[in-house]
């Protein structure tokens, strides 16, 4: 009991009830919904270019696809411009292989799915080609694996999640947070002698600039409890996202041929 209690004027009216507003329900609208197909193709034909990769090596005494795909700049500069995709789908060892592609299933199902098939088949090549790019740039030596496209899906996460935040209300803090740390964790191990950290910063900014200017921008639409999602953005800006990317780093690569 508050001390204070019995200096109050009893006198006087007791306050009238506080009208509460009724509460607005909380309306939960399904994303889009289709099989990651892409995703699971993209990591069985890994999969399968690194049993060749074995294979080759068991067989052959050398390792055939690492010889005519990975990321050589003496090779790419003698104008196997293929290079810079074909890294991505080579890898040096099974820890390698199974770590990269754990992120790909992991980052990548999701995405495809808020995506769509074609446009995330878009952003992983755009991804793989500039991070190799930048690979190419400023490392030497030779380097292989999807950490390239893996690197740009956690960039393209990081933007969804930011030009979608509306819809993910309380989510989204700890959803982005947990992106930055993860990208912040693997560019930070990147350091270690004998990784490329060149190849996953220029992934990241390919997977950055795409999904910035081409990325899906979700709106609900209807009346409830009719409601749908719908993609706002034009497919002429799809296309013309992409390629800018292409552009810029096809520039870059041009460059790096020339110098």
């Amino acid at each position: 009991m508050n001390p204070y209690d019995e200096n109050r004027d009893r006198s006087a009216p007791a306050a009238p009830p506080a009208t509460s507003q009724p509460s607005q329900p909380m309306v939960r609208v399904q994303m889009p919904e289709s099989a990651p197909y892409v995703t699971y193709v993209i990591i069985a034909i890994t999969v399968v270019a690194y049993v060749l990769q074995m294979a080759s090596e068991s067989f052959l005494g050398t390792d055939i696809l690492i010889l005519y795909g990975a990321r050589i700049n003496e090779a790419i500069l003698a104008g196997e411009l293929w290079r810079f995709l074909t890294p991505a789908l080579l890898h040096g060892s099974i820890p390698h292989i199974l770590f990269n592609m754990y992120a790909l299933f992991s980052f990548g199902t999701g995405l495809e799915r808020h995506f769509g098939h074609g446009r995330f088949l878009l952003l992983y090549v755009l991804c793989a080609f500039t991070g190799n790019v930048i690979s190419f740039l400023f490392s030497a030596g030779y380097s292989v694996g999807a950490s390239t496209a893996v690197f740009g899906l956690l960039g393209a996460e990081a933007v969804f999640l930011f030009q979608n935040r509306k819809l993910f209300a309380g989510q989204f803090s700890r959803a982005i947070q947990n992106v930055l740390f993860i990208a912040a964790i693997n560019l930070f191990l990147g350091l270690q002698p004998g990784i490329d950290n060149w190849g996953h910063v220029g992934g990241l900014i390919g997977g950055l600039m795409f999904t910035w200017f081409a990325g899906p921008i979700w709106e609900i639409e209807g009346i409830s409890p009719m409601l749908k999602l719908v993609d706002q953005r034009p497919s002429r800006e799809v296309i013309l996202g992409a390629a800018t990317v292409m552009f810029i780093f096809g520039a870059l690569a041009m460059w790096g041929l020339m110098r």
